[in-house]
């Protein structure tokens, strides 16, 4: 979400260019971080006073999704904005019910809902399951209503770095988990070391799981971009240096990928990044279709947009969903046995980093 969180690369990727300096690296044609940066900040531009509807799907579709596919389009009609799932950007190794697909289309229309509100339009999303099953957001004219969470739209991000370590007051918990609050939806806060160790135990077992399925690396290994200028053209993916990454050449870049993405290293840097946190959310729905996967990523989008007001750093640890053994385990610790868990989120302090692309508008526009 992204709705996950990948990207351990080549610590020894940038040694290999370090010797060809500026030229070398010009040569390679990688394009320019402040081109990126420049085109990256234009897409989280705030709205204006009286915003059009284009305007609020470009702030949509700056919510989180996994692997930064970005699987949505939108219809806009009067006085209604459909989301609709686009298939074509399906993760099916990763997610082969199309589950994150789904929470995804949630995040999205999470913002969308906020965003309104703070343009006189307010509505409530609803899932509609005719067809392949989309959300629509109806509207009608309302008082403009800014909120800490609308401003946060354009500053969130999946930050996955290690974080400072540092607690979270009890105030702030109980605002994330007043956020959260979505009918349907159980959100489960857990920040005692104890059941943080057995949470890392879990996520470590998953990834374990998948790092050593070759049919997984191959699906993530195609939604990385190694570079700006691979980045700005797809608009979407796993740009390398929003974990802190070097940047590499397109050739380069998925060698260097399957030298450096093993179990052993992967797991090392999540025992890390766990010691870092101030804590992680479970975001578990109480029925499992797609209406109620909707709303865990409705729950998980406002949730990460608080944290983003209160200036808290967040990124996906999904594994344990992602590996369908794990499951029952996990919603055993969050104490609801007998569910499916639908996302993982750790959070704390940290640093901000190069914002993740995004399309542009006229290209998720039915």
């Amino acid at each position: 979400m992204a709705l996950n969180r990948r990207m351990t690369l080549l610590g020894g990727g940038g040694a290999l260019l370090a010797g060809g300096g500026a030229a070398a690296i010009s040569f390679l044609r990688m394009g320019s971080s402040e081109a990126y940066a420049a085109a990256a900040a234009t897409s989280r531009t705030t709205l204006g006073a009286d915003p059009d509807l284009k305007e609020l799907v470009r702030f949509a579709t700056l919510a989180a999704n996994g692997h930064n596919t970005q699987p949505w389009r939108f219809r806009l009609s009067t006085g209604r904005i459909d989301i609709l799932p686009d298939f074509t950007r399906r993760t099916p190794v990763v997610d082969p019910d199309d589950h994150h697909l789904y929470a995804s289309l949630g995040c999205a229309a999470e913002n969308l809902s906020v965003a309104g509100t703070a343009s006189g339009r307010r509505g409530t999303p609803r899932f509609e399951a005719a067809g392949d099953g989309s959300v629509v957001f109806e509207f009608g004219p309302g008082p403009r209503e800014s909120s800490a969470l609308f401003q946060a739209i354009p500053r969130r991000q999946s930050t996955r770095m290690d974080y400072d370590g540092k607690p979270v007051s009890a105030e702030d918990l109980r605002m994330l988990a007043s956020a959260a609050m979505v009918p349907g939806v159980d959100v489960v806060l857990i920040t005692d070391r104890p059941r943080l160790d057995r949470m890392r135990d879990l996520i470590v077992a998953g990834n374990t799981a998948q790092v050593t399925d070759a049919a997984f690396v191959r699906e993530l290994k195609d939604w990385i971009r190694f570079n700006p200028r691979d980045a700005l053209a797809r608009g979407d993916g796993l740009y390398g240096p929003c974990s802190g990454n070097p940047t590499l050449p397109a050739w380069l870049g998925p060698f260097m990928f399957d030298m450096a993405f093993k179990a052993e290293a992967e797991n090392e840097k999540i025992a890390r990044q766990m010691r870092s946190s101030a804590g992680v959310a479970v975001f578990v729905a109480a029925v499992s279709d797609r209406d109620h996967w909707v709303r865990a990523g409705q729950a998980c989008q406002r949730f990460a947009l608080q944290a983003t007001a209160l200036g808290l750093k967040h990124a996906f640890l999904n594994q344990p969903t992602e590996v369908p053994r794990l499951r029952p385990e996990l919603a055993s610790l969050v104490g609801l046995p007998g569910r499916r868990p639908n996302i993982v989120m750790r959070f704390g302090y940290g640093p901000t980093m190069p914002m993740s692309p995004r399309r542009p508008v006229e290209a998720v526009l039915v």
